[in-house]
């Protein structure tokens, strides 16, 4: 089994451990533990066929010893695309094929020591596949330091960095020489890359309302081949005390790419959150 394939479930493993632990708790008691779901979905039949379904995990942990966070992210489209008709090496037409147009997911988590109730010690890993970005899976462990700049009753601004680690794939391509008849279509593997990045991550929190709340999120890994910055922001609004509306836009940048990608990845999802333990 590939190292990839191996990280990706140790890290479902890790994260499945707080769900049990949020099961054997007693309703209405306070943990430590939080967390929150995530669903969407869209699908349409009929003249166009499509489908998208978009879900996300996040669970946390936090006393006066520990800052703790677990996440899985995971997205995934069909859709009608048009793909050309090729006889003899040479395009005739077009044709409708109902095809992946999306496969993403990402799983990680951190886990924090702290010295005091603004400053942490921060351990992190995560693995990210996409079979459509500029590289189709990347591993990532860092360890740094995080500090708390603000925290009140309605806001808090929390900050991350330190040096870390990173393993990935570039993307596989074709390349087709039209200087030979017919056409020569080749596949090209780009070697696994590694190399040591710095890590930061911003974390902001605000309470818009009594029932609407926004989250940021900036992460950034550098390195000297690959620079990789995402940013996540979203809105909810609270239905009830476990139940929200969530709209949120994503954009995930890579600085190195290869034939037929694009730098920069954006989702925009509208999705029911439900939100479970802490006290309420």
């Amino acid at each position: 089994m590939k190292l990839s394939r191996i990280a990706a479930l140790a890290a479902v493993s890790a994260l499945c451990l707080p769900v049990f632990a949020l099961a054997d708790t007693p309703a209405g008691s306070d943990s430590g533990w939080s967390g929150s779901g995530e669903f969407g979905l869209a699908n349409a039949t009929g003249n166009t066929k499509s489908l998208n379904v978009d879900a996300k995990l996040k669970l946390a942990y936090e006393d006066d010893t520990w800052k703790d966070a677990f996440f899985l992210d995971a997205n995934r489209a069909k859709s009608n695309v048009k793909v050309p008709v090729v006889q003899g090496g040479v395009t005739v037409g077009e044709t409708n094929s109902y095809e992946t147009t999306a496969n993403h997911y990402d799983v990680g988590g951190s886990v924090g020591y702290k010295f005091n109730p603004r400053a942490y010690l921060i351990g992190a890993a995560r693995y990210d596949h996409d079979d459509f970005a500029p590289n189709r899976w990347q591993e990532v462990a860092s360890v740094g330091f995080g500090y708390i700049l603000l925290k009140d009753a309605r806001s808090e601004l929390s900050v991350e960095a330190g040096p870390g680690y990173k393993r990935y794939q570039p993307q596989t391509y074709t390349v087709v020489d039209t200087t030979v008849t017919p056409p020569l279509v080749s596949t090209v593997v780009p070697p696994k890359q590694n190399e040591a990045i710095g890590r930061a991550l911003v974390n902001y929190k605000l309470a818009l309302t009594d029932s609407a709340s926004l989250q940021e999120t900036l992460l950034a890994e550098v390195g000297s081949q690959n620079k990789y910055y995402q940013n996540d922001i979203g809105v909810a609004v609270a239905m009830t005390k476990t139940l929200a509306l969530k709209v949120a836009y994503e954009n995930r940048y890579n600085s190195n790419i290869v034939p037929g990608t694009r730098h920069m990845d954006s989702l925009f999802t509208t999705n029911l959150v439900y939100n479970f333990g802490g006290s309420k």
